[in-house]
């Protein structure tokens, strides 16, 4: 029970039942309830979760069924903020329908940096000197705006960015202070900017038009980064209600998700953030998953920073990049709400987390068709596509269907097959 218990917290939480066989043990299911005679007969299997240490945040209940004899115990596991053991120290995790050993000193610390448990940005630079961020142009503009200002080293000891026995600077100090981490942190310290000039999921070659690394202090790259986004979105132009017209996106969710992706990252993972832009959407991919007890369920309700002295110095900054791990986002999705565009998915896939940011109205596609005809008059299938996000031709028809079952609008009758297009219908009450 302990095994199954550790790799559901190692993994990302889950449940099961003691008191029930599975089909391998007792192929008839009707057969297959084995209910203890009472409560207390659970006694030392909780027992045996409440002894792990680091402890479990689990919940328990008892359950009964008709017809069905005793009781059994259905128990719920998080997944934990720390990497979770066995009382014998060994280490478990979660694939598929398994519960495997993780036996590898290597990948108990990468599941430990995944977790956020242990900071890769801690990890000290052995061969490189303090004056790498003591006397850098980054630190000397930092420490002159701060208040009350510092001398640089005693700034970076006193922050935990250098060892203060060795000075040796850590991967914290380097990223924040470095004026070229990519010469220490190679493929770690950059952001990726692609744009693909079409609205297709699985783009050609022939749509790339810019693929760019950018790299540079954390401070700085966060404001390069969001500069090159604005620069590309200014050259791409959607159909609106209004007709043709340049794209755009509230500027604070573009930030928050951006700054997110760049300061929470797990930085034990040798890849750059990559920002992929095409003329509907804009995908923001972090390197590592959710840390600690963070998932994509609650995501926008918990606090739980991976590199805390990162987030700490870059909130010293005279004007601040970064707002509490959450807020940011919060303030994504409620950007993207005023501005009536439906708010930004989170997924997590492997070691990466995935944002994207779509150009797609809040307003229904019937409302979108007929504020566009009220300035166009005349609407075809493939316009009102790219108008709702809609990406079947059946299903736009389903919508045309719709409002002309409301009387709304009609075909225009002179056009036919591919030119087919739709009007208002006059006199009603939408014009």
């Amino acid at each position: 029970m302990q095994k199954i218990a550790v790799a559901f917290a190692n993994s990302d939480g889950g449940e099961f039942v003691i008191g029930i066989a599975d089909d391998s043990q007792e192929p008839i299911k009707s057969k297959r309830w084995c209910g203890a005679i009472s409560i207390e007969s659970f006694n030392g299997h909780l027992q045996s979760l409440f002894n792990l240490n680091p402890t479990l945040d689990f919940r328990h209940e008892f359950l009964t069924a008709n017809g069905m004899n005793g009781i059994v115990l259905r128990v719920f596991v998080d997944k934990s903020s720390e990497v979770a053991k066995r009382s014998d120290s060994n280490v478990y995790q979660r694939v598929g329908a398994q519960s495997l050993p993780v036996t590898d000193p290597q990948a108990i610390t990468a599941l430990a940096f995944a977790k956020g448990a242990v900071s890769y940005e801690s990890s000290l630079l052995n061969g490189v000197e303090p004056e790498e961020i003591v006397e850098s142009d980054q630190m000397k503009k930092f420490v002159s705006e701060i208040s009350p200002p510092q001398e640089a080293l005693a700034f970076s000891v006193n922050e935990g960015l250098v060892n203060r026995r060795t000075f040796c600077p850590n991967c914290a100090g380097v990223l924040l202070f470095s004026d070229a981490p990519q010469a220490v942190f190679p493929k770690r310290c950059g952001v990726k900017v692609v744009f693909y000039d079409t609205k297709l999921e699985k783009p050609e070659r022939e749509h790339l038009k810019k693929n760019i690394t950018l790299t540079g202090p954390l401070y700085e790259l966060a404001h390069k980064t969001a500069e090159e986004v604005s620069t590309i979105m200014s050259s791409i132009s959607i159909i609106t209600a209004n007709g043709m017209e340049k794209v755009s996106y509230p500027p604070e969710a573009i930030w928050e998700i951006l700054v997110n992706a760049i300061i929470h990252r797990d930085y034990s993972i040798a890849d750059d953030v990559h920002v992929v832009i095409y003329q509907n959407r804009i995908e923001v991919i972090s390197p590592g998953k959710l840390p600690g007890f963070v998932n994509i369920n609650n995501y926008l309700d918990v606090r739980y920073s991976r590199n805390p002295k990162i987030v700490r110095t870059l909130a010293r900054y005279k004007t601040p990049p970064n707002k509490d791990l959450g807020e940011g986002l919060n303030t994504a999705f409620q950007k993207m709400k005023e501005w009536r565009l439906t708010a930004p998915v989170l997924t997590e896939s492997g070691n990466y987390v995935k944002v994207v940011i779509s150009h797609t109205p809040l307003a229904s596609p019937e409302e979108l068709v007929l504020d566009y005809l009220k300035s166009n008059g005349i609407i075809k299938n493939r316009t009102a596509r790219e108008l709702t996000g809609i990406h079947s031709e059946n299903q736009m028809k389903e919508v045309f269907y719709r409002l002309r079952d409301q009387n709304l609008i009609e075909r225009v009758p002179e056009k036919r097959g591919n030119a087919a297009a739709w009007r208002l219908i006059e006199n009603t009450p939408n014009q």
